[in-house]
């Protein structure tokens, strides 16, 4: 398939709500939402050990105290900002994954990023993303006009080293490249115009995309409200089974306390308007939401008001694929290891193992190298 026909296909049909025929009763039919935090979100003051006394000795300034944290019914606590995930949870499609990480850590962003991008280990550098070998391990996928869409990032992440995939990276960008889909002002020939046609064809797809003429959700303003709109109205073509929306703004060293309370909310809301504007295309139900970064926060707070790079941290997952409840366990502050950093209680390719098994019933081991137990946080 050429580029010019990978996009159209993939963009072209954005108000559709119906999937098509070949996927109507297949498990290829399902589809990934990932949402990445970007910068290494603090799972601590996300998922809240609010009732543990070492805790508040590691975060005089920064610890939540008891009063202001959003207890779930038989759960755990959760920053005040995701109190939205409440009616999520009440009806059994929030899965909590404590402790979530992976052996021997490294704390550098982009390491760290490329190990969970490519489900390798520590030492171990692979040149594809772990998306990209399971949808290349079987030729349904090559049904879909796409293997995936990235949004608010302009990495593939773990579509990347020769997924059918591209990078959106900035959704505004689509009104300034709309004069090039019309022609103004470009060059005829050579490898400046070959460039210029490809911008050209995702302008024309950006154009196609109108969420708001189709969904009577109403979306978060803002840039991650315009993604989220995007990522509703791409998943309604049942084009593309992976849509990755990436969040940046996680690495809060400083000024943490509003800082976080803005992104949480940010990824609550988000969860909510996809979950809505999914509902109205009937998709919600073939839908899973996760959420994972780069890696956690340290669990004492710096002197600057906020956390630096740590280790295992907090992840969700979302739908009603999911088995509600809470998996792993929560940090042992008590025995931190030799960095002052939380050890993990769960292989993150755990996570992923589950998700190839029983979301599309590929075989892990394919893509993963080797056998990741799963914790169960899917149904079968």
């Amino acid at each position: 398939m050429d580029r010019r026909r990978f996009l159209a296909g993939a963009f072209g049909t954005l108000s559709c709500s119906v999937l098509p025929a070949w996927a109507s009763s297949s498990a290829l039919a399902r589809l990934l939402v990932l949402v990445e935090l970007r910068g290494g979100n603090d799972g601590l003051n996300t998922v809240v050990p609010v009732d543990n006394g070492r805790y508040h000795d590691l975060r005089p300034r920064l610890g939540l105290k008891p009063d202001a944290v959003v207890r779930l019914a038989d759960g755990p606590a959760l920053h005040p900002s995701l109190g939205a995930l409440e009616p999520l949870w009440a009806a059994g499609e929030v899965a909590v994954l404590q402790g979530v990480g992976y052996p021997r850590p490294n704390l550098s962003h982009f390491r760290s990023i490329e190990i969970w991008d490519t489900a390798s280990d520590s030492e171990q550098v692979l040149q594809t993303g772990w998306l990209t070998r399971a949808l290349q391990s079987t030729g349904d996928f090559s049904r879909y006009s796409a293997d995936g869409v990235v949004l608010g990032a302009p990495d593939l992440g773990p579509l990347g080293g020769g997924a059918r995939a591209i990078a959106l990276n900035d959704p505004a960008r689509f009104a300034a490249l709309a004069r090039l889909a019309n022609g103004e002002a470009a060059p005829s020939r050579g490898a400046l115009a070959h460039l210029v046609r490809v911008e050209a064809d995702i302008a024309r797809a950006g154009a196609s995309i109108r969420p708001d003429a189709v969904f009577t959700t109403e979306f978060p303003r803002g840039p991650v409200g315009q993604a989220v709109k995007h990522a509703a109205g791409i998943a309604a073509t049942g084009q593309v089974p992976v849509i990755r929306l990436a969040l940046p703004g996680f690495d809060t060293h400083q000024n943490q306390l509003q800082v976080h309370g803005a992104l949480l909310k940010q990824v609550a809301d988000a969860v909510v308007a996809l979950r809505l504007a999914l509902t109205e295309q009937s998709l919600w139900d073939r839908t899973l939401v996760l959420t994972y970064s780069e890696f956690g926060r340290r669990p004492l707070e710096n002197q600057t008001g906020g956390t630096d790079h740590g280790t295992a941290s907090a992840l969700f997952a979302f739908g009603p694929l999911v088995r509600g409840g809470v998996y792993g366990e929560a940090p042992d502050l008590q025995r931190l290891d030799d960095n002052g950093n939380a050890r993990h209680a769960i292989d993150f390719r755990s996570i992923y193992a589950e998700l190839l098994e029983r979301l599309w019933q590929i075989p892990s081991e394919r893509v993963l190298q080797k056998r990741h137990a799963p914790i169960g946080y899917l149904r079968a």
